[in-house]
């Protein structure tokens, strides 16, 4: 029997409630909260049902941090490449019915409750704004989005809608970098002066020259393309190889800065603006099939002068300030003065919102419908720096940016750049 068809009746009363609310939000834009009392705490529907859209390298990790959770239900996955789907149903435990290879046929079952989107960069904003005007709450993985003008577009439909997005920037719920962006917003440092962020190099190597390769049999090409212009298969073009293919992602810029970047949004207090000039310095294949930067440089200044950087070498975020300064990467905080590291944050001083499991985050959020910690606007600002640093780098020249209409000021070119245009039928 198809897991759709095990629910308890109570379980269908609490999704047609939350249902009939995300209408309501639609409207009035009001989120609903919907206490335990309402179904009881130990009732069957209290457990969020999932489908994981994309269940390769960090879906398979959501999917088990989801399965593993006693406060969710993983009930369909959804995967282009058959031989992946197949080792999905079997770490989700469900059967054959409850696989799909169009992300379509998941979203249509009105059992779930949200979803994962743990795809190649081009599809994340398609999935997610179907998803969304389907009723579904969405935790997607890092970078939120392809373009600067999508990510608008889906920070816009899911306040429309009412829905609840995590975008998958685990570090926000790390303890060492809460600490170091407490300490700089309660001016430990003194003033900040400058931000910088260190990416790896590219961890996949290209040869020169390629040829296109048939198409592995149970591998869906053209559905995995999507909106993507349509390009001769080759096996370093997907799975883990896409983030170096501007077609679909962009480099360690989106894959690492997404990380690195979106600290540094943090840290500042910018999470719903972004800087007012950018500067790129980069590095491209002259040849071979990836595209994306191989040596990143890039400068970006706000408005009251801070200056961010973003270059290939290091990891982690540093920020300098007048009277010290603090260095922050996973399971590692360093700063100077070196006091700072017992520093306690006063009760009259701010206090970032505090995550202790990023998944866990998300379901707490998707029953009380309040936002979560990295919720779509942040998702988006902190992408579009990705972006922005990618379309100086191209440009290589001097770009000057309007975060509140977010477009280039008086750059005809640099704004197309701003949007790709989509293959139909993903066009619509």
């Amino acid at each position: 029997m198809s897991s759709r068809n095990k629910l308890s009746s109570n379980a269908i009363s609490r999704r047609e409630f939350l249902r009939s609310s995300a209408l309501a939000g639609a409207a009035v834009a009001v989120p609903t909260i919907v206490p335990s009392s309402v179904f009881g705490a130990n009732a069957p529907s209290e457990r969020v049902t999932i489908g994981c859209i994309g269940v390769g390298n960090m879906g398979s990790s959501d999917l088990k941090a989801f399965k593993g959770n006693t406060n969710a239900q993983v009930v369909a996955v959804c995967e282009v490449d058959a031989q992946r789907l197949q080792e999905a149903r079997k770490l989700a435990g469900i059967d054959q019915g409850s696989c799909y290879g169009d992300f379509r046929e998941l979203l249509a079952r009105r059992d779930i409750d949200a979803v994962t989107v743990v795809t190649p960069d081009h599809w994340h904003v398609p999935i997610c704004l179907a998803a969304v005007r389907a009723g579904k709450d969405v935790y997607c993985e890092k970078p939120l989005t392809l373009t600067i003008r999508e990510g608008r577009v889906l920070a816009n439909e899911v306040k429309r809608y009412g829905r609840v997005l995590q975008t998958g920037s685990q570090q926000r719920s790390s303890a060492e970098f809460r600490q170091a962006c407490e300490l700089v917003r309660n001016g430990y440092i003194g003033d900040v002066k400058t931000v910088t962020a260190g990416l790896p190099g590219n961890n996949r190597k290209c040869e020169p020259t390629w040829t296109p390769e048939p198409v592995p049999e149970g591998f869906d090409y053209d559905m995995w393309l999507g909106p993507a212009e349509w390009a001769p298969y080759h096996s370093q073009r997907c799975h883990y190889q896409f983030r170096f293919l501007l077609d679909y992602s962009g480099g360690q810029v989106t894959n690492w800065g997404a990380h690195h970047l979106d600290i540094a949004q943090w840290g500042l207090g910018t999470d719903d603006t972004g800087p007012v000039q950018i500067l790129g310095q980069g590095e491209f294949p002259a040849s071979g099939l990836f595209t994306t930067a191989t040596k990143v440089y890039f400068e970006m200044t706000y408005a009251n002068g801070v200056k961010l950087i973003c270059k290939t070498g290091g990891s982690g975020t540093r920020f300098e300030g007048t009277k010290g300064w603090v260095d922050v990467k996973r399971g590692k905080l360093v700063t100077e003065p070196a006091s700072l590291q017992t520093q306690t944050i006063g009760a009259n001083e701010i206090h970032l919102y505090e995550s202790r499991n990023h998944h866990q985050n998300f379901l707490d959020c998707i029953k009380s419908r309040q936002q979560p910690i990295a919720n779509v606007e942040v998702g988006h600002r902190s992408a579009t720096l990705c972006h922005l640093g990618n379309i100086a780098m191209l440009l290589k020249r001097p770009l000057k940016w309007d975060p509140v209409k977010e477009e280039f000021v008086g750059d005809a070119v640099a704004n197309r750049m701003r949007w790709r245009p989509r293959r139909a039928p993903w066009n619509a």
